[in-house]
Formats: C-alpha cells, structure tokens, sequence
C-alpha cells in the first residue's frame, strides 16, 4: 500500500513522528516547527492508512481555536477522520460528567461556574469578607483544584492561611448540593469518576485506544492524573508539546509533566521537531542564544532555512514616554496589521493608548475586555441558569432582584429558608415564601415565579408540556423580555449611551445554531462557558496595531514584533525571586522573541512611571544574556549588556539565583542573576527596599544567608 500523499510535505523529523507507533511517544516541538500539521497528519494517517477507528481517536488540546483548527485539518486530509473526537481538556470533562453525571451526584444539565460565580458562592458561605478576600479564596480553591487537592489534603503548597480548608469544605459541600460543577472540576471530578469507577474506566479505555495530547507543556497535576487513568494497558499515548513554552504556572501548568513524560510512561521515545518555518535565522539566534541559560529544559536547537533579514534591535530609551513614541516612529513604516507590540503586564498598555490616540494611530487590544463578562450577558446567562438547574443558588442570587422587585437581603434569606419538600426549588421556593413577605416583596416573588411559567411554555416543558419548544434564539428573546432585563437595559443604554441591548442582541444571534428544547440550551450554555470566543468580536480596529501581553501573545505571529518594558521588576517580575520563577520569566521572553517572523526590536527605559510614581531602573538581565554581535544596539548601552555567556559547565559561580544575601548598605536581597564578564564574576541582587543593584563580589563582600 503506496503512502498517502501529505507524507509528502512533512520534514523527515515531522514523517518519522507521523509514523511512529507502538511505545508512548513524546514530540517535543519548537516553537514554528510544524506540531499542529504533524499531529492532524497523524490523526489522519491512523484512520486512512492504519484502519484504526476514528471513533476510537481522542485528541485533546487546550483552546477551542486549536480544536476547531485540527478537526478542520483532520477532515480535509482523510474524510471520515472527522469522527475522531478533538476536544479540550475542560470540554471533554464536560462531556465524561454529562454522560456519567448520575454517579457523581450531578444534575445532568448541571452550571459550570467560571471565576466570578465561584467567588459569589464563597461570598455565600462566609461572613465578614470584601471582595477582594472573597476572590483570594476562590483562586486558591481553583489552584487546589488544578493539584488535584480537596479539603482534607495538606493545602500548604496553595495558601498558609489556617480559614481555608474550612471555607474550601463549605464550598465543596454548597457546590455538590446544588448539583453544579466549577472550571476545576471539570477535570477533577472526571479524574475522580475514572478513578473510582473501574467500569467506567475500563469503558473509556475500550472507547479510546489512541489517545493523544497537544500542547502537552501546559497540562496541570489534575489533568495529567486524568490522562494516566485514560491511559490503558493497550492505548497508544502520544504527546506534543515544548518545554520551552511552558508559561501558564500562574493557571496551575507543570513544567515537569513534559520533562517528567519519559519517566512515567516507560519505554517512551522523543521526536524532536527543531526545523522552524516562521522565523528568520537572526531571530531564532536571539531566542536560542536566552532560553540556553534554563536548566530545567529537555534541550533542542532551533534552525531555519529563513537566512537573512534584519538584524533585531534592542534599544535603550529614557523613560516610558519616549518608549511609546519610539515605537510610534516605527509604525510610520510597514503594515499596522502584521504589528504587535508585546508588554509584561496590562497596565503597560496606557502610554501607548495615549500616544497613539493622539497621532491618530489605529490599535486594537487583545484580551483586555471579554464578551461573556459584561454584566448584561451574565444577568440573561443567570435565568437560563436557573431554570436548568432550579437550585442553581449562585444563579439565583444574581437574578433574583433584577430588575428589581423590592425584594432585599432578609426577603432574599427567607426564600432560601423556603427550601422544602413542598418548594424543591427556588423558584417554588420564592412563590412558597410570598406570603410571610411584606406586600411589596411577595409581590416580587410572585413575579419572579411567573418567569419560571413563560420560560416553561416557551420550553415545551411543564405549563408548555405537548407543545413545540421555540427555536432557541426565539427561547432567549422570550427570556429577555420577559424576566424585564430588556426594558432595564434599554433605559441604560438611554442614559449611559452604552449598548447593553445590542450585546444581548449579539447573545441571541449565537443561540440561533443550536437546536431548540433542554438539550439545545444545556449545550448552548456549557459552550458558551468553555469556547467564550463565539460572541467575541474582534473590537477596536481590526486593521490597527495590535497591543498585547507576553502570555495572550502564545500561538500568535506577527511580521514585526516590538517587546517592551524590559527593566528589572517588571520583565523579569519583582516577584520571581526563585530559580523556578525566573526560569518561567525566561521561557515567557522566549515565546514572545518566537512570534516575529522578521522583525524584531527590544526596548528598555532608564525611568518608567509604576504605581503612580517614577522610578529608575535597570536593564532587564535578559538583555545581558543576548551577545552584541546578534542584535543591533540604539541608545545608551548600560554596564553589563552583550557580555560572554558564561562558558558550558561553568554557570554557577557560587551566586546562582535565588541565593539570599546581605549588603551593609542594601540590606537583605536575593541573587537574580550572575554572569562572567572577561575574567570578573558580576552579580545582579534584587533587594528587599526593591532596589537592584549590581556587584562584583571579589571586590564587594556580599554575606550569604537563608532567605525565606
């Protein structure tokens, strides 16, 4: 049997990947070398060349982009492929739940809360705390949930505060009789029904027999857990993924999964794909040249074909201002559209805003607002919600007193105490209540329950029962009006010229590709929970530069790419003080220089405005880790810049980062960075008042201690 044709585009790395079976295989692929082609190839080369079913394929990514990309690929190289199951992690969580829902104690159309309704049901549950405190414990209820820890487990490595496994407990207690699920559990409670389920387990491994993971560097302890109870005796496990693209520990990715891959599946073979096609070689000099000084990495070199080009710039600046001009002045030149400017942190973005605005400079942000956040969209998402789940109390207590119905806090309690045999809902529960209310409020409650009897008719279900369910989108105008969010949001949008109407007008339009009835709007509602892009709109300028952070910018390219803001404190973070930390910062530096495809230029300010005051700082320490003769300079070069590397073998000079140290004139600091410039050993220390200073330690003792 002759081999298919697309064999024929792929690299000989890429082809020996594609082929590859038997033993678990890790392809470690660098950053634009080909890995989405190599794994939809072999997608499709199991299904069309092998005859494995394409039922029996389960591939998993992490962005709905990714999948929606690699089912479109899969089809047009092999039809049939199709059949496989491409998912995301959380979106193939929700599907395991859904099906195997009643053994977990779930409703079958349960929520999936994201991080604001988690923080509603901690302020639930607790007494006394603002919203700040309220959003401390849901992020680390999330993070345990990303280490796959529950309540009893020691919680040490989340938080040291002595209130958290209490008010973990509750949570876990208040969410499961609700009967709903948050983004954790997507994943933790999958892992928790394979686990202690054998029939279930022993299903999925007869189901999936190939079993494959994109961007596998990503994957938190949880959803590695799931993948090993995925894992059957018989399964063809495959991984993708690049270590040196591991840049999400802040949402709970591990590193070590990937480094740890062939340890934990014996006999596993790596495949490196090193061929780059996005990058010039000039820019795949720089990148290779910093991420060499991570140790925590598998190791590979990065090549290209792409000779020439411009050489990349780094250039020193006096302050923010002047950076934002610069930048300005490169746009005169060139496509606004192929363009982006990357920053560290949000907030980086106003001087831009400002500059650009005033020279008349189209831009766009990326991720700085999103769709499924505006309070509009959550009020209507809130009543469909509720009426999937009745005891959806998160849901309820945004909804119930909006727009208002005069019914308050002590009204709202009462109707939560109305919770019985008789009122199994609370829905029931509001019109139960009524007449222990006062006159006004057991009105409201009354009308409340009302909008459970239009949604029910609208439904086909309960008072609607024998008739026709409407079409979805036609379901959501009813609610719209209905429950009275659109005359309250009209009046808005008189009043503030906002255009709340118009954005629950873009929701209605999304329902309409879903099929009417429950199980339309139960998969209209975890869609939009797990895939938030479909009523996303590109906003802003869709021709303008493109502003953006380091971390948004993963899976992107552009022709030209600026990167900004590189000082001490705020690229490498003031926070990372340890090895690990600064090894991530490293490796965010690292993605960020591979997204330019042939331009690249570096900047640095003397001065920037943080916090609301001026401050000096120094070059960031990843711009001492570039060579002068890869990049060009502009500007002042600062001490310490384009030095030697320190020599192979050799890095450690006795003040390797994370080393605690006192200075009698500094006080106590940590070690950031040391490097050999000629003969001499320099040391950067990052201080407790948050100056940075630069030593030589043969000429000024620097006392070493513990620091904690």
């Amino acid at each position: 049997m002759s081999e298919p044709s697309y064999l024929e585009t792929l690299n000989a790395a890429q082809k020996e990947a594609v082929l590859h079976s038997g033993s678990p295989l890790l392809i470690l692929a660098g950053a634009g070398s080909g890995k989405t082609r190599v794994i939809t190839t072999k997608i499709a080369y199991l299904v069309d060349h092998m005859g494995v079913p394409p039922w029996s394929i389960l591939a998993v990514t992490f962005t709905n982009k990714a999948a929606a990309e690699m089912r479109s690929r899969v089809s047009r190289l092999a039809p049939g492929a199709e059949e496989a199951m491409v998912k995301t992690f959380h979106s193939f969580g929700a599907w395991l739940l859904r099906r195997n829902s009643h053994l977990l104690g779930l409703n079958s159309r349960f929520s999936i809360y994201d991080d604001d309704d988690a923080q509603a049901l901690v302020a639930s549950i607790t007494e006394d705390l603002n919203r700040r405190e309220t959003g401390f414990y849901a992020r680390w209820i999330s993070r345990a949930k990303d280490y796959a820890l529950y309540p009893g487990d020691n919680l040490d490595s989340i938080t040291a505060d002595p209130d958290f496994p209490g008010v973990y407990a509750r949570y876990e207690e208040k969410l499961r009789t609700m009967g709903n699920v948050d983004f954790g559990d997507l994943i933790l409670r999958s892992l928790e029904l394979l686990r202690d389920n054998p029939e279930v387990r022993q299903r999925m491994h007869q189901r999936f027999r190939v079993v494959l993971v994109d961007e596998y560097q990503d994957s938190n302890v949880a959803q590695y857990e799931l993948l090993k109870q995925l894992a059957g005796p018989d399964t063809y496990l495959c991984v993708v993924g690049d270590d040196d693209q591991s840049i999400y520990k802040f949402r709970g990715a591990e590193v070590k999964n990937i480094l740890t891959f062939p340890d934990i599946f014996p006999g596993t073979q790596v495949i490196k794909l090193e061929q780059n096609y996005r990058s010039t070689e000039k820019i795949l000099k720089v990148a290779s040249r910093v991420v060499a000084f991570n140790q925590e990495r598998l190791g590979k070199t990065l090549w290209t074909e792409r000779a020439g080009g411009p050489t990349p710039v780094v250039a020193f600046l006096s302050s923010h201002e002047e950076e934002a001009e610069y930048c300005a002045s490169l746009l005169a030149r060139g496509s606004l559209e192929d363009t982006a400017i990357l920053y560290r942190t949000n907030a980086q973005s106003l001087a831009f805003e400002t500059c650009f605005a005033r020279r008349g400079i189209p831009y766009r942000i990326v991720g700085s607002y999103r769709f499924y956040e505006r309070e509009e969209i959550k009020d209507i998402l809130a009543y469909l919600a509720l009426y999937n789940n009745p005891l959806d109390e998160v849901a309820f207590r945004r909804i119930i007193n909006k727009p208002k119905r005069g019914l308050g806090a002590t009204a709202v309690e009462k109707i939560l105490a109305a919770l019985d045999s008789a009122n199994p809902d609370l829905w029931s529960a509001a019109e139960g209540a009524a007449p222990g209310l006062s006159k006004k409020a057991a009105a409201g409650a009354r009308a409340f329950g009302g909008v459970k009897k239009m949604m029910e008719v609208a439904m086909g279900e309960g008072a609607g029962e024998g008739k026709p369910p409407l079409p979805l989108s036609r379901f959501m105008e009813t609610v719209i009006r209905g429950s009275g969010l659109l005359e309250y949001y009209t009046e808005k949008d008189e009043v503030s010229s906002s255009s709340k109407v118009s954005n629950l007008e873009e929701l209605v339009h999304a329902a309409g590709n879903y099929a009417p009835g429950p199980e339309g709007l139960t998969q209209f509602l975890e869609d939009l929970e797990l895939d938030r892009s479909l009523t996303e709109g590109e906003g802003q300028d869709e021709h303008g530069v493109t502003l953006i952070t380091m971390h948004n910018t993963k899976g992107l390219e552009f022709d030209r790419v600026i990167i900004t803001g590189l000082e001490e404190g705020l690229f490498p973070s003031a926070r990372s003080e340890s090895e690990e930390e600064l090894e991530e910062e490293r490796r965010i530096f690292y993605v960020s220089l591979t997204r330019a495809r042939r331009e690249l230029y570096l900047t640095s300010c003397r001065r920037r405005q943080l916090y609301g005051r001026w401050q000096t700082l120094e070059p960031s320490l990843f711009l001492s880790e570039i060579p002068r003769d890869v990049v060009e300079v502009q500007g002042r070069i600062p001490p310490g810049f384009g030095g030697p590397a320190l020599p192979s073998g050799s890095r450690d000079g006795g003040y390797k980062p994370g080393t605690g140290v006192y200075h009698d004139d500094y006080g106590t600091g940590v070690v950031v960075k040391q490097w050999h410039n000629g003969s001499e050993l320099l040391v950067l220390v990052r201080f407790e008042s948050g100056k940075t200073a630069q030593f030589i330690p043969k000429y000024t003792p620097l006392e070493k201690i513990a620091y904690d």
